[in-house]
């Protein structure tokens, strides 16, 4: 049985140089969820760069897409859209049949787009990475790492700067839906610009943020949150702390994704969530240990802890794996 963690993982880069600014927990195990979209939008990408695919191409929704759990558009089976709008549905409103559909054109069956998956993993050097589907609904072997994210997010920000205003978007509608971004930091912060939200019970609320100011961009991932607000706040007090500190710590140098010591210790088995609101994964699940969340620092080199502002509510760790992959 997995333990519950206190403190999910962590990590702070520069996109410029890969400088790594902060990390906590860094190569341990962790369940993506949504995050896995990163890399199904970057395939897309390589497809669309290839001539493989164009953003008018249209694409339809086969049954295995349509029998998707949410958050979905709901397309019909039959049903077209353009892979530019698949895209921005994948990315905005983290789609998970539109995933499949994307995953389907790119490689003509959702199974072979998935081994496409690891093996761009690994040539990204996404090493403690394994993907088993393209939108990150609950599967037991697909696992990530922080560093491994911030890999692939670090590739798609230096190879595909074109598609920088869909990692932005707020707004789109989808035949007479209208869909609307789960990323609130988007509005709520200076400099947001992205990039992907994820959640279900066994990863609690995981996010890959990035924010650009004075023409410099940086990007937080954090893992395992107990609600929204709380990864937002998290994802904030890292960039906050980015920002003042880039310019003293590019004096003195700094490890990179690639340079950092990979941490031996760190866990293989997948630990939980600490306490994830039975709210979101309902009651059914068995706890597993009630804890009391910590704050946090955001240290750098100095190692001087910075005190979130957050909630310090007690909550239950849910191991029941939730129906959906969402926001």
């Amino acid at each position: 049985m997995a333990r519950p963690a206190l403190a999910g993982p962590a990590l702070l880069f520069d996109a410029t140089d890969r400088n790594v600014l902060y990390a906590e927990d860094l190569d341990s195990h962790w369940h993506p969820a949504s995050l896995t979209k990163i890399m199904t939008a970057y395939l897309t990408f390589v497809a669309i760069q290839d001539g493989t695919l164009a953003l008018e191409t249209k694409i339809g929704c086969s049954k295995l897409a349509n029998s998707q759990g949410p958050t979905k558009v709901g397309l019909p089976v039959g049903a077209e859209i353009t892979v530019a709008i698949a895209l921005q549905a994948l990315i905005m409103k983290s789609a998970n049949d539109v995933a499949v559909m994307l995953a389907e054109a790119v490689s003509g069956s959702h199974e072979a787009f998935v081994d496409y998956m690891n093996g761009m993993a690994g040539r990204l050097g996404m090493t403690r990475t394994k993907f088993a589907n393209a939108n990150g609904l609950p599967d037991p072997i697909q696992v990530t790492t922080a560093r491994d994210i911030a890999k692939l997010a670090a590739a798609v920000v230096r190879d595909f700067p074109q598609y920088a205003y869909m990692w932005s978007m707020l707004q789109m509608r989808v035949g007479k839906r209208q869909l609307h971004t789960h990323n609130g930091l988007l509005t709520n912060y200076a400099g947001a610009d992205g990039m992907k939200t994820g959640f279900i019970c066994d990863s609690g609320f995981n996010v890959v943020a990035s924010a650009t100011r004075e023409g410099h961009k940086l990007v937080a991932v954090v893992l395992g949150e107990a609600t929204g607000q709380e990864r937002s706040v998290r994802a904030v007090n890292l960039l906050e702390h980015g920002f003042r500190t880039r310019r003293w710590k590019s004096l003195f140098g700094s490890s990179t994704l690639d340079t950092l010591p990979l941490d031996e210790s760190a866990k293989m088995a997948v630990t939980k969530p600490g306490r994830v609101i039975s709210a979101v994964c309902g009651t059914g699940g068995r706890a597993v240990a009630r804890v009391k969340k910590k704050g946090r620092g955001i240290a750098g080199e100095s190692q001087a802890k910075v005190r979130h502002a957050r909630s310090k509510g007690r909550g239950t760790a849910m191991t029941r794996k939730s129906p959906s992959a969402s926001p």
